[in-house]
């Protein structure tokens, strides 16, 4: 028989640690939400209330709800439950890393549908510094858990405070005008970041619709692909079968262009389809875990961000049985991108960026002809044909990426620029 030795983590070292997981604001509130989708919830409200060194944000959703037991656990680091297929949970760790890397305590309350009575329970980091132990409060009677009862919806459901917020508010001076700012300004921030996280789950795609109020104020979806734009064009879809280890899954990709500016209903849309991060950094893929969007922007190394592609952006899905596979991290912010998918990416995301850039440079030119007072110069093509020249180009480009002949292309377009400047204009090369 073996002997052992406890070594159990310093509850105060540990603790301290994983406050700095890697969590913003708004994606440490994403993770709770996650929380309230997996028990069920159709409303999550976020309150953000400042009052200065007593500020709190609180979630309240309207799900199954927990009794004493299943509280206990869900305040388990590294909780002991199992997730299925669709589960937007991962590691156990979400409600714990992502309030403490914004508050030091975290009040839970919580009411099952069955149960007469409410579980509450509390994480608190100075009580914690303190004993350096593993232990949570029960705070079912103090005056704050029946504040929080009182909003539990139907009588059932999780209310989640943030309180004593030291990793939002200022170090010094919580009472002032900058504090208050500071708190302030969080809410346009979370709005736009939930609308975009969870567009699918807002704009009932999904069959159980989601509502998300922040500070009062319903969340609209922010769509990355404006498909209510009669200018955006899906322009392939493509499924790719992934085996890792003992999983396999089928991975997604959609592929959307974007119209330019000239083709939006309005201006308006056109600024609200350019993101929080406006047009050139929201171009890319668009990666989503069971819906949920986990990371955006930019071609994951496939290929780089270009001014002339910005039009171009992809969705690519994937569900929790392949998790291992695109080894997501626990803030749920960021993915890896096997090898054997990245390969099978490489031609279509090419393709949509081809596409991408004949659009915005033709666009140009057009806008370019009209600014000098000519009318658009619609070119023919190869023996008299009505077909524009450009789409042969951007045929030819196509054909290069598909054959992998896209340096014998480079070549030629070179070759033809120096000796045939006029048709390789007329070719969009």
């Amino acid at each position: 028989m073996q002997h052992t030795v406890s070594v159990a983590p310093s509850a105060r070292r540990l603790t301290g640690s994983l406050r700095d997981i890697g969590y913003s604001f708004e994606s440490a509130v994403a993770d709770l939400v996650d929380n309230s989708i997996t028990a069920g919830a159709t409303r999550v409200d976020i309150q953000i209330t400042f009052s200065g060194w007593e500020s709190f944000v609180r979630i309240v959703d309207d799900g199954s709800g927990m009794d004493d037991i299943g509280i206990d656990e869900a305040m388990r680091f590294g909780s002991d439950r199992v997730y299925g297929s669709g589960d937007l949970g991962r590691y156990g760790l979400g409600l714990k890393t992502a309030s403490i890397s914004q508050c030091r305590r975290l009040e839970v309350v919580s009411m099952t549908r069955t149960s007469d009575t409410h579980a509450a329970r509390t994480l608190d980091l100075d009580f914690i510094q303190d004993t350096d132990s593993w232990v949570v409060l029960d705070t079912r009677d103090e005056e704050e858990t029946l504040e929080a009862r009182r909003l539990l919806r139907k009588g059932y459901g999780t209310v989640v405070t943030w309180r004593r917020l030291d990793r939002i508010l200022p170090h010094r001076n919580k009472e002032n005008g900058w504090a208050r700012k500071r708190v302030e300004n969080l809410v346009p921030k979370l709005s736009r970041h939930l609308s975009m996280v969870f567009h699918r789950f807002l704009s009932g795609e999904r069959p159980e619709i989601l509502a998300i109020t922040v500070n009062g104020e319903s969340l609209t979806p922010w769509d990355p692909f404006a498909r209510e734009e009669a200018g955006t064009r899906c322009i392939g879809t493509d499924s790719f079968e992934v085996e890792h280890r003992h999983d396999s899954g089928i991975v997604t990709l959609n592929r959307y262009l974007l119209p330019p500016r000239s083709d939006f209903s309005t201006p308006e849309a056109f600024e609200n389809a350019s993101g929080p991060q406006k047009w050139a950094k929201q171009q890319g893929m668009y990666i989503y875990r069971a819906n949920r969007l986990v990371q955006w922007g930019g071609w994951a190394g496939i290929r780089t961000s270009d001014e002339h592609t910005k039009l171009a952006r992809a969705s690519l899905d994937f569900d929790t049985d392949l998790d291992a596979a695109f080894n997501i991290n626990v803030a749920k912010m960021k993915v890896t991108i096997p090898h054997q998918v990245r390969k099978m990416l490489a031609r279509p995301i090419n393709e949509l960026c081809i596409e991408a850039d004949h659009t915005y440079r033709r666009k140009t030119r057009e806008a370019l002809t009209a600014q000098s007072g000519g009318a658009p110069n619609r070119r023919t093509g190869f023996g008299g044909q009505s077909e524009s020249a450009e789409v042969l180009g951007t045929a030819l480009r196509s054909a290069a990426v598909r054959t992998g002949n896209v340096d014998a292309l480079k070549s030629m377009i070179r070759l033809l620029r120096e000796e045939s400047p006029e048709l390789a204009e007329q070719l969009g090369l």
